[in-house]
């Protein structure tokens, strides 16, 4: 008696489920993932054999290069409040606009007298402006005043304790970190963090 063949059948997979999870976890990484943003100057910090990650909120960072302070604080609702009360400390009025500039940059270092003029310039001139870096000097102490008030508003607003890091070029003087810690100091901020690259391990 002849076998009976079987009629063979082509397998196919229906991968439309398998690509829309693929988008969906593309649309999400996307979506969550935060643009690493350039620092005012170009800075080559130190390396370090351990590694702590930094918090992601109630932090500023004190960013130090080619001889230069520049501030930078974590959270759009305490850059409006601090401006709001460096423009009370040293008479400057900040319109609704700059404000709203100012709540989305990272790392300005202009001087107060400056800072007006900063903010209303469109974004790819601030890019090639100048920045001086903010005074530390004994006679405009500004980066005392904008540690203080950011300090102050980071309390009112969060209830927290500002923790301070200060992200330094492996190159830069001593000098000029110096005058950072002794600022912190003056506030009786002992305790903060030094921002450094993890070092390869020695074969």
């Amino acid at each position: 008696m002849p076998r009976v063949k079987i009629k063979r059948k082509s397998t196919v997979t229906d991968m439309t489920a398998m690509c829309d999870v693929a988008f969906l976890l593309l649309t999400f990484f996307i979506l969550t993932a935060k643009p690493k943003v350039p620092d005012p100057v170009d800075i080559d910090i130190p390396a370090s054999s351990t590694t702590i990650k930094q918090p992601e909120e109630n932090i500023a960072t004190v960013i130090v290069g080619k001889g230069k302070a520049f501030y930078d604080i974590t959270g759009a609702k305490i850059r409006i409040a601090t401006l709001e009360q460096m423009g009370q400390k040293y008479s400057v009025a900040f319109t609704d606009a700059e404000k709203t500039r100012y709540a989305n940059m990272q790392g300005v270092g202009v001087p107060m007298a400056q800072m007006k003029q900063y903010l209303d310039l469109e974004s790819d001139q601030r890019e090639k402006f100048q920045q001086s870096g903010i005074p530390t000097d004994s006679v405009s102490n500004e980066m005392f005043n904008w540690i203080r008030e950011s300090r102050i508003a980071t309390k009112a607003l969060n209830g927290a304790e500002l923790r301070l890091s200060i992200k330094g070029d492996s190159k830069e003087e001593y000098p000029t970190i110096k005058k950072v810690i002794d600022i912190l100091q003056k506030q009786k901020v002992n305790k903060f963090s030094l921002i450094t690259s993890l070092r390869s391990a020695k074969k």
